[in-house]
């Protein structure tokens, strides 16, 4: 046989053979010739759109209700791999999460219903229901950065809107109600047995009664259904079946539409949780699982330098394995403070710092090369002593708290962050303005931490692993920019400013430094958000 021939031969074959394997549902002409054939057998054809630009949908969706398929119409990729690997980890633990990487492969060959149950079983079984927080304070934030741009601009020209999902509704309600104003979020529910998931879902026919029960309601002809020419067959047998209309988009062309910017969001992202600081996905999940060993390591050997050496030897050899740190610039004599020089000589610092991660602290002793006084309002035991600065817990008694500050500024220089709790996003939370009463000598901080693989802060786990975490990431930064110093409590006294002035003033300076957006938040907001509480722990692991 030619071997032009014997070629061609094997991999017609080796074609034929995935296209068995993996299902007609990946093939969109295959899947779009199996729809028309469905579409075929129901009364009213000219409901059905074959290819349908999005500029014509937004045509006809104004005041009508309009219901679509998250993963099919909504994200730009529809693969739900890297959210069931963000369960996995941070509901589960990193032995849950290697086991749903290994899987992959077979969650690939069993097509997408059966792998889906697959991915639901790994992430969900037996974790318990009321501990669950993912779908709250993780999942929202990269669920808005899957969101195509045009997608969002035809969802604000409708009326109302219905979301419909294969995925388990406690993973999609939070992120499609809370974020993007969806009226009503129609998932599936996972079964549940003494309060813990069992990693099963209900029939998918429960969607569809929900679904009847809407368009009962809506009036004849108002009633669109969107989703994409990719997905499953029973998605188009729910959308033919319970809408009036029904458009389907190729999801080829999704790839060319824009990611929606943080500045269009309809509800700003301020805090999120969780560990992972990128999105899951297979080639991203081989390089974590292959770099967690190394980053162990490294972790040990960066802690061992920052706490052991002094800082001529520790910071060159910190920068030595990969940790970016850069001082832009340095503090000044602050104005109010010129004409009695006498009393600065004697005055000590108080360094007023934004709130990026626990080691902010640490870092700004660095950028000083030498040791300073922090003061926290919550910090884990066993970061208390490992810490190789010393460390002051305040009590949340603003009298108690003043006469700690002084005495504390009494004896050297001091750091306190007024923000209360660390904030990820480019926001600063209400600075609190006891320290405005405490020095004359204030030296405003601007801080900014960066990473690439994890987070190294909480809301909900254990606060004493969040500085490993930060120094586990192959090449983690640090920004610090000192500012002109403010005199907070000559201004305080003289009467020209309020105390609440001064902490306002401190926050937009820094807010400026760092780009950052100046919000009236706190601490309780961030963990009524992320955790369900004032963010007050009973543990000593995470007091």
């Amino acid at each position: 046989m030619c071997p032009t021939i014997k070629f061609s031969f094997f991999k017609t074959l080796f074609f034929f053979f995935i296209r068995t394997v993996f299902g007609q549902f990946r093939n969109p002409k295959a899947l779009h010739r199996s729809v028309s054939n469905l579409h075929a057998t129901h009364s009213g054809s000219s409901k059905y759109q074959k290819y349908t630009s999005l500029v014509h949908i937004s045509d006809q969706v104004s005041e009508r209700t309009l219901i679509f398929n998250v993963e099919g119409f909504l994200l730009k990729s529809s693969s739900l791999f890297p959210y069931f690997m963000l369960v996995a980890f941070e509901a589960g633990g990193l032995i849950r999460a290697f086991l749903l990487f290994i899987l992959y492969p077979l969650i690939c060959l069993a097509g997408e219903e059966m792998g889906l149950k697959i991915m639901v079983m790994v992430s969900f079984f037996w974790v318990k229901k009321d501990n669950f927080r993912v779908g709250r304070a993780v999942l929202p934030k990269f669920f808005l950065e899957n969101v195509g741009l045009e997608i969002f601009e035809v969802l604000k020209k409708g009326g109302k809107t219905v979301a419909v999902s294969n995925m388990p509704q406690v993973m999609i309600d939070s992120f499609l109600r809370d974020y993007l104003d969806i009226d009503l979020v129609v998932g599936r529910e996972l079964k549940v047995f003494c309060g813990y998931f069992v990693g099963l879902m209900e029939d998918k026919k429960k969607n569809i009664l929900v679904l009847q029960e809407i368009i009962k309601q809506e009036n004849s002809g108002d009633v669109i259904g969107i989703s994409s020419l990719n997905s499953s067959l029973d998605h188009y047998k729910l959308f033919l079946q319970q809408c009036n209309e029904v458009y389907l988009v190729r999801s080829t062309d999704k790839r060319s539409w824009q990611h929606l910017s943080r500045d269009k969001y309809p509800k700003p992202l301020i805090f999120h949780d969780g560990r992972l600081a990128f999105r899951p996905a297979l080639s991203d999940c081989l390089a974590m699982f292959m770099w967690f060993p190394f980053g162990l390591v490294v972790a040990i050997i960066r802690s061992f330098v920052a706490l052991t050496l002094p800082f001529e030897i520790s910071t060159p050899t910190l920068i030595f394995s990969g940790l970016r740190f850069t001082v832009i610039t340095k503090p000044k004599t602050s104005r109010s403070f010129q004409n009695s020089r006498d009393c600065q000589k004697t005055e000590r610092t108080l360094y007023v710092c934004n709130h990026r991660t626990l080691l902010d602290p640490l870092y700004l002793s660095f950028a000083l090369k030498k040791n300073v006084t922090a003061v926290t309002y919550s910090l884990s035991r066993m970061s208390e002593i490992l810490a190789p600065i010393k460390t002051v817990r305040m009590t949340r008694n603003r009298d108690q708290d003043a006469k700690l500050v002084k005495s504390l500024l009494n004896q050297g220089d001091l750091v306190i962050c007024p923000e209360g709790t660390t904030c990820r996003e480019p926001y600063l939370l209400r600075f609190s303005p006891l320290f405005a009463e405490m020095s004359d000598n204030i030296i405003p901080v601007a801080s900014n931490s960066h990473v690439t693989m994890f987070y190294g802060t909480t809301a909900g786990g254990l606060k004493c692993l969040d500085p490993f975490f930060f120094l586990m990431n192959p090449s983690p930064g640090y920004t610090m920019q000192l500012l002109e110093g403010v005199s907070g409590l000559s201004m305080c006294q003289d009467g020209n400013e309020s105390r609440f002035d001064v902490a306002n003033y401190v926050q937009s300076e820094l807010g400026k430094a760092l780009g950052f957006e100046c919000t009236k938040l706190t601490r309780r907001d961030k963990y009524q958000i992320l955790a369900g509480n004032d963010g007050i722990a009973c543990t000593s692991s995470k007091s």
